[in-house]
């Protein structure tokens, strides 16, 4: 008998949408504009639409986003900006970039996402801003976070980079923030060809604002009125993504649909991420178990490729370790726990549950024929 087709992590050619891809490239090229023309244009209504606010800003990359947005707060030297200790290293990346210091606190439990409580212990006079991580595609427990930064006088600026069209109680994600960041790294949800990002906002001025940070701090051409960068969403990535949009939502429900079968079909044994909101998107499935290395193993030589996302808390990274004032303990067992199964719109039903299945054949110690 010969052995079963491989199951990849995600396959990132154009499938359902190769069509409409290309044709949005070769406009592209027809038109011979390739930066900050018609497509971003036209790209930013549609997001800004769609994510439920007045205003969208295309730049560079996730990374970008945040701390694009946070210097528009004039958040910068001298200030803290509260982050989780799970997420990609990207989160306190940005606010380095920024010019501030990330203060990182634990995470939740039972959803990984940013605990409120730890947050409200975390606030110094120097704290400006908060920028909680949708992880996974799960709203962060924002009620509680918004108090804490009311209480405070706090800015919030969500990471929405694995959260595109997340909902929480029914809200769009980021709605309720001052500024929101997303990414459109080929992975992601809405995924591009190549980086890519947006500030998602419902304050006219700070989209004007990121508007002219994102091109040099220039008010027109050749004339900076500040020091801004060059982080510019791209012609082609912008059509690409246009074209990709209208698709989002049925791939989203795809996604959901994937998430209920493993939650049904997975050993109880091997735990899995609570779903704290039916609004949680699904941008990636981990579960948690003690020997996570040997289950990937496992489904390696099954042919089921896996990822960990992530394998080391902020607090023990390298780059930030020396701004770690505090202890993470439920961030730095999750890094130790945690492997992404497949998930992803492509991915069939039987697929899903063959992966399920040698879950559950490696917690009984034996590999499926």
């Amino acid at each position: 008998m010969s052995a079963p087709a491989p199951i990849p992590f995600i396959d990132l050619r154009p499938g359902e949408d190769a069509a409409l891809v290309r044709e949005a490239i070769d406009r592209v090229i027809a038109r011979g504009w390739f930066v900050l023309g018609p497509e971003v244009e036209q790209f930013e209504a549609a997001f800004a639409s769609a994510s439920g606010a007045p205003f969208a800003v295309g730049v560079g990359s996730g990374t970008d986003a945040i701390s694009l947005a946070l210097r528009a707060l004039d958040i910068g030297a001298g200030d803290e900006v509260i982050i989780p200790a799970l997420t990609a290293a990207y989160t306190g990346l940005a606010v380095i970039a920024a010019g501030a210091r990330p203060v990182i606190v634990d995470v939740d439990a039972d959803t990984l996402t940013i605990d409120p409580a730890a947050c409200a212990a975390a606030v110094t006079p120097r704290t400006r801003a908060i920028v909680p991580v949708h992880l996974y595609g799960q709203p962060a427990e924002m009620n509680a976070v918004r108090r804490v930064a009311g209480r405070h006088s706090l800015a919030i600026v969500e990471d929405c980079c694995q959260a595109h069209l997340a909902t929480e109680d029914g809200v769009p994600v980021g709605t309720r923030a001052d500024a929101v960041a997303f990414s459109f790294y080929p992975t992601k949800n809405l995924g591009a060809l190549g980086d890519g990002g947006a500030v998602v906002t419902g304050n006219a001025s700070l989209a004007e604002r990121i508007r002219r940070l994102r091109n040099g701090g220039q008010s027109h051409r050749y004339h900076h009125l500040e020091a801004g960068v060059n982080s510019r969403l791209d012609e082609l990535q912008a059509a690409v993504l246009a074209a990709r949009l209208p698709r989002l939502l049925h791939w989203t429900a795809r996604r959901r649909t994937l998430a209920a079968l493993y939650r049904r079909e997975l050993p109880p044994a091997v735990a899995t991420i609570r779903e704290r909101d039916p609004g949680h998107v699904y941008h990636l499935f981990p579960v948690r178990v003690p020997d996570r290395d040997a289950l990937q193993g496992h489904l390696t030589s099954a042919g089921i490729e896996t990822l960990i996302h992530y394998p080391v808390a902020l607090t023990e990274q390298p780059a930030l370790a020396t701004l770690a004032s505090r202890e993470c303990p439920v961030a730095a067992a999750a890094a130790r726990e945690v492997l992404s199964l497949p998930l992803h719109p492509r991915l069939s039903d039987a697929d899903a549950i063959r992966v399920a299945r040698e879950v559950e054949a490696f917690r009984k110690g034996r590999r499926l024929e």
